[in-house]
């Protein structure tokens, strides 16, 4: 495959389709069987009706292959491009009953992912001014999270760990029922040496800090990659920033907003993660219309 993130391989993608072609045709998609010649060849463009940064074309175009290897499809854009209302970004054509089988997948998918590369775009610039990198997290929809980070990546965010088995972090749950970041900590190092030790793979350890005094016990603990500053006011990030200076990254997260992004990035942090980056956005309006040839 092409160079997308590791995360995505042919088999992950071809599971994903499967499934979802399953769940929406089921033992057949009755209404083109009973209206659409099985023999009628025909073509369709997707059309971009509002102005953002598409993702999904070349996921698009494997739909459509995986669903019929005959089809013939052109990409007009490139993922991560800048589109207007009216921008057509692909034409395909074949066997009419099988676009009208793809069709629905491809524009829930591409409309969903268009949707968060376009609000991932808008928040990446607007913190552009500082050092600070765009997060995302594992607020994701399951089951499509491949998808959704894929578009934070085409959008220019940075991925986090894709889920549980590739960093070791440690949240306030955690921290609770472990007794303490000291004692979470130590647990995790042991883990990450052993872990080391049997695969040859290291885990990367993040500890959420609530307040200064959480932000020094870490600090004191060492040994942490990266220290997530949750919460916190920007008096206190600005003073959390300093105290951790080079010992480990910093991150911010807790509910920041388009209105507050650009403070927090100017606290001094490395990293902020926003959720709402895949759990709460608007996808982009697509469609995929026929294209009516002369009899």
């Amino acid at each position: 495959m092409k160079n997308y993130p590791s995360y995505i391989t042919e088999e992950s993608l071809f599971w994903l389709i499967d499934n979802a072609i399953r769940e929406d045709v089921g033992d057949g998609d009755h209404s083109s069987l009973s209206s659409v010649p099985a023999q009628a060849q025909e073509k369709a463009q997707l059309i971009i009706k509002d102005n953002g940064i598409i993702a999904g074309l070349e996921l698009a175009e494997i739909i459509f292959k995986r669903i019929d290897n005959n089809f013939k499809v052109n990409l007009l854009l490139e993922d991560g491009a800048t589109v207007k209302k009216g921008d057509i970004g692909l034409t395909v054509e074949g066997s009419a009953q099988s676009i009208l089988k793809a069709e629905r997948l491809v524009l829930n998918c591409m409309q969903r992912m268009s949707g968060i590369a376009t609000h991932t775009a808008h928040l990446t610039q607007m913190i552009a001014h500082t050092k600070a990198r765009l997060l995302d997290t594992r607020k994701t929809t399951p089951n499509f999270r491949i998808l959704e980070k894929w578009a934070v990546s085409i959008g220019g965010g940075k991925n986090h760990r894709f889920a549980l088995y590739d960093m070791i972090m440690l949240k306030d749950n955690h921290i609770d029922y472990a007794g303490g970041i000291t004692k979470a900590v130590a647990g995790a190092q042991k883990y990450a040496k052993d872990y080391l030790q049997k695969t040859g793979k290291t885990l990367r350890i993040e500890v959420e800090t609530r307040n200064l005094a959480e932000v020094q016990e870490a600090i004191n603990v060492g040994g942490i990659d990266v220290i997530m500053l949750d919460n916190m006011s920007l008096e206190m990030m600005r003073e959390a920033v300093k105290m951790i200076g080079n010992i480990a990254q910093t991150e911010a997260s807790g509910g920041i907003t388009e209105a507050t992004i650009a403070n927090v990035a100017e606290c001094g942090v490395d990293f902020i993660s926003v959720g709402a980056l895949t759990h709460a956005v608007k996808s982009m309006d697509i469609s995929l219309k026929a294209v009516k040839t002369a009899p």
